[in-house]
């Protein structure tokens, strides 16, 4: 009998053990924030395995599950990674470390997925996001078109001229070879025509379109082909104005932009918010660069905190905007000005309507003091100054971001299945916006960022 008992103690210890769930890493005592119903679950654990959440539980549920990293975060709120859904990676050869130098001050921001506007230094692109995707580069993910298409005589390096139906069918082609997640048009001098067979040619290849559009093209015309989305809101605009036509007739181009918002019609508007709507549509307003230059020649930022993180290389690069900006002066001003108040007014009524609203920075090479990382929380600030509420501007992110690929299994909300890919806050990003700049910690792709190993990442690219 006394032989018996060290036994059945032994069994019990093991069916104890059989019972609990091992994973790579815990965190316990968390808020979690749920984006998409717009509440908060408190006292809560987060079992990560991997890349992926195992589970989320009760906090009081701790002993049934193991690992060697257990953290308590004393009640801090927890959310998904942000998505920059429009970012620039670009500048040739020579700006390739220094754009890669850009990744940890995304994710130190708390920013776990980028979706990249085109440029030319896909290979580089391509290769970062392997290595991130392997936990062997410090940065968010990446999802990028590869080359930008545009007309004969293209406004960025590197990209793909389309002038008919064979060449935008040899484009579709190379961008299949290079794997692209999607398709960015642009509009140097592309054709209507060229921008329709583009989209039609996407489409029979079930691939993503979204970016500029000639503004002698109609985006209703666009979507029935099946454009995925347009970048700014210039083109939305343009289904705004009962004089919209005449000015496309008369081939009036973006200087038809300051009329249109003149001649703004809200019940034309709204018609057309909600045929847009109806039919999936995405828009990315990028309200913070536009403010951002609107405000060139009047703001100082020499002395910018983040410029010290930005390479000199890139830095250089923001002369172009500066230029234009100096070249134009207080008509400059003004109209940008104008620009930003009009745009702004567009976004409450285009969500409302069902516009599938994303935020996204436009900063990188060229674009002047949109500083990566630091943007993406401005826009979203911008956002709900423009009308959404704390919980629809994290959803143009979080949530509309993966959505626009198709991805709302992977990413978007703090449950079993899910990514890895968490921001830790301080106080609740619901209540007030600004809350998303409270970082504590990161969690991107299962890996564990500490407070000192994002101060660390940003040390590690810091000007000299």
């Amino acid at each position: 009998m006394s032989k018996l008992i060290p036994l059945l103690f032994s069994l019990l210890i093991l069916n104890s053990c059989s019972d609990t769930q091992h994973t790579d890493l815990i965190l316990t005592d968390v808020s979690i924030v749920d984006v998409e119903n717009g509440k908060v679950i408190q006292n809560q654990l987060i079992a990560i395995s991997g890349n992926k959440i195992l589970v989320t539980d009760d906090a009081s549920n701790l002993g049934n599950y193991r690992s060697e990293q257990i953290i308590s975060l004393n009640g801090k709120y927890v959310m998904p990674g942000l998505w920059d859904n429009h970012i620039h990676f670009r500048g040739g050869n020579e700006l390739i470390e220094a754009n890669q130098n850009l990744l940890p001050l995304l994710l130190a921001f708390g920013i776990t997925t980028v979706r990249d506007g085109g440029g030319d230094i896909t290979t580089a692109i391509q290769n970062w996001n392997d290595l991130v995707r392997k936990d062997e580069l410090d940065g968010p993910k990446i999802f990028t078109p590869g080359p930008k298409l545009d007309g004969s005589r293209p406004a960025w390096e590197g990209s793909i001229s389309v002038t008919n139906q064979d060449e935008a069918e040899s484009a579709l082609d190379s961008l299949e070879v290079v794997k692209a997640d999607f398709v960015k048009i642009y509009d140097g001098n592309l054709t209507k025509e060229a921008f329709y067979q583009i989209i039609s040619e996407a489409e029979k290849r079930n691939l993503k379109s979204t970016g500029h559009m000639p503004l002698s093209a109609d985006l209703f015309k666009a979507v029935e082909l099946g454009l995925d989305g347009t970048e700014h809101l210039y083109y939305p605009l343009k289904e705004t104005s009962p004089i919209a036509d005449s000015l496309t007739e008369a081939g009036a181009g973006y200087g038809m932009i300051t009329p249109l918002m003149n001649t703004y019609d809200s019940e034309l508007a709204l018609k057309a918010y909600k045929q847009l709507g109806e039919s999936g549509f995405y828009v990315t307003p990028t309200l913070h660069i536009g403010k951002t230059l609107a405000e060139l020649l009047i703001t100082d930022h020499s002395e910018d905190s983040l410029l010290n993180y930005i390479s000199p290389d890139i830095i250089e690069t923001y002369q172009r905007r500066l230029n234009s900006a100096k070249r134009g002066g207080h008509s400059y001003t003004q109209t940008r000005s104008l620009w930003v108040t009009s745009f702004s007014n567009m976004v409450k009524p285009m969500y409302d309507s069902g516009i599938n609203i994303l935020a996204g920075s436009d900063s990188g090479p060229y674009n002047s003091f949109t500083y990566p990382g630091q943007s993406l929380h401005k826009e979203l600030e911008l956002l709900v100054n423009a009308g959404l509420t704390p919980q629809e501007a994290l959803i143009t992110s979080v949530i509309n971001g993966p959505k626009f690929f198709g991805l709302e299994n992977q990413y978007g909300s703090i449950e079993s299945g899910k990514m890895a890919d968490l921001l830790i806050l301080e106080q609740n990003p619901l209540e007030d916006i600004t809350n998303t700049s409270t970082i504590y910690n990161v969690v991107a792709g299962g890996k564990w960022y500490s407070k000192k190993a994002l101060n660390d990442l940003m040390n590690s690219i810091k000007n000299n």
